[in-house]
């Protein structure tokens, strides 16, 4: 019910947009989310942005560099000034919740290999 897509191969400092199409039913009353996992490398959160788009968070390694952005049952990761460390896979990600401290995300994307080539 999420599809990421957007994926490639590009030359540091370059640029790529990822986007997820979410199907199914209507997910703009959930919040949105982007993780990446490198190869040997646990997955980490790199954006994550709220149901209305208001509230939005970076990891440190990505601030500045990439912006998340939704619509009603899509949304973005503009990534700009890319670096070989940014290569993973990338995952998107929506409805969070929290329980007993741990984040839970109701519903994954399958994967976008993103390859930054120094």
């Amino acid at each position: 019910q999420l599809q990421a897509s957007g994926g490639g191969l590009v030359q540091a400092g370059g640029s790529l947009r990822l986007s997820c199409a979410a199907s199914g039913h209507s997910f703009r009353s959930y919040s949105m989310g982007w993780f990446r996992q490198a190869p040997g490398k646990e997955r980490e959160s790199v954006a994550t942005i709220s149901s209305s788009g208001a509230q939005t968070s970076y990891a440190d390694s990505v601030k500045g560099r990439f912006a998340i952005s939704r619509g009603k049952n899509v949304g973005y990761l503009q990534m700009n000034s890319l670096r070989p460390e940014d290569t993973a896979v990338y995952y998107c990600a929506a409805q969070r919740s929290e329980v007993h401290g741990r984040e839970y995300w109701g519903y994954w994307g399958q994967g976008t290999q993103v390859t930054v080539s120094s």
